[in-house]
């Protein structure tokens, strides 16, 4: 295992019942690394991250978070280490409002450190601070993403995983998300982002992966991605 890692699977498994969803999958992200994760549907991405954050419980090999093992530890614990999840379906709360959303999850990352404040979080995000007594549920999907987003930074992470970052957004509001991302990146945080729009993922990340059928089929830097469009045709459908 890496001793500098954030987070690391190795040779993970992971079945849902009968059906083999991850076969081996080695991943890792180290501090300050923006890392894409590219497949089409179907192909196991969100079950390696569920995997991850122990939503889903591997069925072999290894999770660990700063080199300390975590496989099939409950998801709080690994939460607790500074790692910040943004589903799929986003999962706010919707009887609470924007503000109520932000504040509840306000505290100190894992080195004591408070970079994202309640007023930083609303000036990255504008429109929330004209919607703070909007409840989650008034909110458009856009606006649910800003929220979910500002949310998870609120916990001040060390790692923040975003899933299907723009899925459903109108194109001008992607981008605002895509802009984001980019704040995200620049304030030190790492990253592993998850969506369709391979073009927008390798303009922020240092390292891709791709993953076939639960097995990773590409590790590269978006380069060394974009050089081989045989292989963007056969495994991202381009």
């Amino acid at each position: 295992m890496s001793t500098d890692a954030l987070i690391e699977a190795r040779g993970l498994h992971t079945h849902y019942g009968a059906s083999h969803i991850l076969r081996g999958v080695d991943f890792s992200v180290a501090q300050g690394q923006t890392i894409g994760l590219m497949g089409r549907n179907g192909m196991g991405k969100t079950t390696l991250l569920k995997s991850l954050m122990g939503i889903v419980k591997p069925s072999g090999g290894k999770v660990s978070v700063k080199g300390r093992d975590m496989t099939g530890a409950p998801t709080f614990e690994i939460a607790r280490q500074g790692i910040a999840y943004v589903p799929e379906g986003r999962g706010i709360f919707g009887n609470l409002s924007v503000r109520e959303n932000l504040v509840m999850s306000a505290r100190a990352g894992t080195r004591g450190q408070r970079e994202w404040t309640y007023e930083r979080v609303l000036d990255t995000f504008p429109r929330l601070a004209e919607r703070l007594n909007h409840g989650g549920q008034q909110l458009s999907g856009g606006e649910q993403q800003m929220l979910t987003i500002g949310r998870a930074l609120m916990t001040n992470p060390d790692l923040l995983i975003l899933d299907e970052a723009t899925e459903g957004l109108a194109p001008l509001i992607a981008r605002e998300i895509w802009r984001i991302c980019g704040v995200i990146r620049e304030s030190g945080i790492s990253s592993v982002i998850v969506d369709k729009n391979w073009k927008h993922v390798t303009q922020i990340t240092d390292r891709n992966v791709i993953l076939v059928k639960g097995e990773v089929v590409f590790e590269g830097s978006s380069g060394q991605l974009h050089a081989q469009p045989a292989l963007l045709e056969q495994y991202l459908g381009v």
